[in-house]
């Protein structure tokens, strides 16, 4: 049955931006339950018989009807009868029932399978949080931050010509009246069409686009088949994980020391792919033959002369594409990430200078993220900023950042904007313009759709991305700040890291992760350790994107960091909040044996900040040599320079500690980075870090938020120092 969604997924029909929304004509019934409403209109009765039918889950009796009944607070795209009949109408055509009626299942797995599509993908549970109302919905091909029942994200589209109007995945169109329904647990939007997105995986989507010139991607989806990598793509959902949870196998952590709160372990463990591909009008143009003539050999041979693989050492021309050194692998597998990032996670806006979250406002300063690719161990580069105006791939612009050209001998500007100057190409590249990065295409920029599937989500990109000699080099001469969870693909594919879908701190936030089953495969947790994931959302506090991790305990575990652009001297940075007693004390290991690594250093002391001391107590003289910046750049960086000598420097300059506030976290004394290795680095090579607790006490916290991987030419360049952002 999963075939037939094809046709639903990739048809899409309403795009454009998102503008005011006419909410003046809606329902208000206070009085009522979702399921009151749904039962007292005629229109409505199909979609009724069919939540009286399906369960809530496998292993419970309760339905949907009944959940709907009670309290809650739920998100209702409730299609009408002539919606559903049109849904069997397709099924009928397709060959997959014998008549339009629910007569024509063959079987009654088949039809309570079709029962289960209709309603699981029409309801959002946001459990102790707000459901959405029509002022609610993300921006236009943005995801709802909450999964239905299916567990499947939804993305909103709006019209082109008339912004007020609204489709859910861009085929089921919202109708204007009934919508914004308010009801006492939730809220009602009525659908024209079933919503019934593909079950089928990426892999199997690949499969099908290689043999369709008109799918937009059939091109790149021949190279992926020609490296092997279908059956990777398939992937899906970790059933031994599934069994360990529905048994008890696993269980929930206990409550958090300082916090309060259960660790609630995952309901799942999703795989997720994001695809960044080159449309099939991009090699139509590149290579001058019609989608339906170009086959493998025409991009190797393109890619072959282009040189831009030459910089690797060890990389092969041969035709065993599968195996990871070989040129055309290097270049697929560079455009997979092994998560499934949403648009609206791409680039993960939230406390950066100047931003504000709650107020939906457009981007600012510069704001990027880095993951490692499939394939040969690499990094890409997601950006956005307000001059960017969209998301891209590598994109180096010069920074207004106080140094260098902008230093205030110079042209004194520090404001951290593009400046509209891009940095010279430095190696083999792919245009002269490379450095301007590689834009994610919308669906109203390119006609092919950003198509999701049951386990991934894919991009149409406008230039041809490649890990090339100038991208290693741009990479390498910049700082690398990475967000940990950006290292923990589960925690993006599960619907975790970065979860705006509750509005306020609340129970069902903090996370936990178990020791007795290897959740996050990046990431060796012993016994002992108790790892909790907080998302920190609305709540003030001075992190990267405002989420941070806690280990607690008498921990021990050992991450797989990732790799380096080229070979050089690097620091690895590591960002501390300091300002509480429960933090912890931490020996740090580091090498490329997760098995045998030696000791980097003397124990990291977290309780040890700018101006803190072991027992928390604050003092103008801690050791560190803190102190706030002020118009004496000399003077800076006189303390720079001994905060350096200990192993310590102040934060960034680029977030604050609350949304839209001007206040850097620069300025927080208990606010640090700490210098935990200093060591020579090569590409394409794994390397690990481990922490494990020196303090024989249960109760102390390990706090984890970002990392910083930075060359001595960026942090040791006599013409141009490293800038405080």
């Amino acid at each position: 049955m999963k075939r037939i969604f094809l046709i639903i997924l990739t048809s899409v029909i309403l795009v454009g931006c998102t503008e005011e929304v006419d909410t003046s004509d809606r329902y208000v019934f206070k009085d009522k339950t979702i399921m009151q409403y749904l039962e007292g209109k005629d229109y409505y009765s199909e979609y009724v018989m069919l939540l009286g039918h399906v369960p809530v889950s496998e292993i419970s009796k309760t339905t949907l009807k009944q959940l709907l009944s009670a309290r809650g607070h739920y998100t209702v795209f409730a299609p009408t009868n002539d919606a559903v009949q049109a849904y069997l109408d397709t099924l009928y055509n397709q060959g997959l029932i014998t008549e339009p009626t629910w007569d024509g299942f063959t079987s009654e797995e088949d039809k309570d399978s079709i029962f289960r599509v209709i309603v699981f993908n029409s309801i959002l549970d946001s459990g102790d949080q707000q459901a959405f109302d029509i002022l609610d919905f993300p921006d236009h091909e943005h995801e709802f931050g909450q999964a239905n029942m299916n567990d499947r994200k939804l993305r909103v589209f709006y019209g082109t010509e008339d912004p007020d109007s609204i489709s859910i995945n861009g085929t089921s169109l919202v109708n204007k009246k009934n919508r914004g329904i308010t009801l006492t647990n939730g809220y009602i939007h009525q659908v024209e069409s079933v919503i019934a997105p593909s079950n089928d995986r990426m892999g199997e989507f690949i499969a099908l686009w290689a043999r369709n010139p008109k799918s937009g991607y059939s091109v790149m989806s021949k190279l992926i088949m020609a490296c092997g990598l279908v059956d990777t793509l398939n992937a899906f959902r970790d059933d031994t994980w599934e069994y360990l949870y529905l048994t008890g196998g696993v269980q929930d952590l206990p409550k958090h020391t300082s916090v309060g709160q259960i660790g609630t372990i995952p309901r799942h463990r999703y795989y997720g792919f994001t695809l960044f591909a080159e449309t099939d009008h991009f090699w139509e143009e590149t290579l001058g033959k019609n989608v339906e003539e170009i086959e493998v050999k025409d991009v190797c041979d393109y890619l072959k002369q282009s040189g831009l693989f030459d910089h690797v050492d060890g990389t092969t021309f041969g035709e065993d594409y599968s195996d990871q050194m070989n040129f055309l692998n290097q270049f697929v597998t560079y455009h997979l990430i092994p998560q499934r990032i949403g648009r609206e996670k791409l680039v993960i806006h939230y406390n950066e200078l100047g931003y504000n979250y709650t107020q939906n406002s457009s981007p600012t300063v510069p704001i990027c993220d880095f993951y490692q690719t499939m394939g040969l161990p690499r990094l890409i580069k997601t950006y956005e900023s307000r001059e960017s105006k969209g998301i891209y791939l590598n994109r180096f612009p010069v920074l207004r950042n106080g140094v260098g050209r902008f230093s205030k001998s110079q042209e004194n500007l520090n404001d951290y904007h593009e400046s509209g100057d891009f940095y010279a190409l430095s190696g083999l590249a792919t245009a002269p313009d490379e450095n301007q990065g590689v834009k994610v295409l919308t669906y109203s920029e390119t006609g092919t759709d950003n198509s999701s599937v049951a386990n991934g989500i894919v991009y149409p990109i406008e230039h041809l991305l490649c890990w090339s000699e100038n991208v290693v080099n741009q990479m390498a001469n910049q700082r690398i700040r990475i967000d940990a969870g950006c290292m923990m693909p589960e925690l993006m594919n599960n619907d975790i890291r970065s979860h705006r879908a509750y509005y306020s701190y609340g129970a069902t936030n903090c996370r936990g992760i178990p020791t007795n089953y290897r959740y996050i495969e990046n990431i060796e947790i012993k016994d002992g350790t108790l790892f909790y994931y907080l998302p920190g959302y609305l709540s003030s506090w001075h992190n990267l994107q405002g989420d941070e991790y806690n280990i607690i305990g008498r921990y021990d575990f050992t991450m797989k960091l990732p790799p380096v652009p080229r070979s050089g001297q690097y620091e690895i940075r590591f960002g501390v909040a300091t300002g509480s007693r429960v933090r912890s004390m931490a020996q740090v290991y580091f090498g490329s044996d997760p098995d045998m690594m030696p000791a980097a250093g003397i124990p990291m002391d977290l309780r040890l900040g700018g101006l803190e001391k072991r027992d928390g107590s604050v003092t103008t003289d801690s050791g560190v040599g803190w102190e706030a910046d002020t118009d004496d750049q000399e003077h800076n960086d006189e303390v720079a320079k001994r905060m350096r000598a200990k192993g310590f420097m102040k934060a960034p300059n680029l977030w604050t500690n609350s949304m839209g506030s001007s206040n850097s976290i620069r300025t927080f004394h208990y606010m640090t980075r700490r210098i935990v290795v200093s060591t020579y680095l090569t590409p394409y090579q794994n390397y690990y870090i481990r922490f494990k607790s020196v303090l024989d006490l249960e109760d102390r916290e390990f706090y984890m938020d970002y990392f910083e991987y930075v060359a001595k030419e960026v942090y040791d360049n006599p013409n141009v120092p490293e800038d405080i952002w």
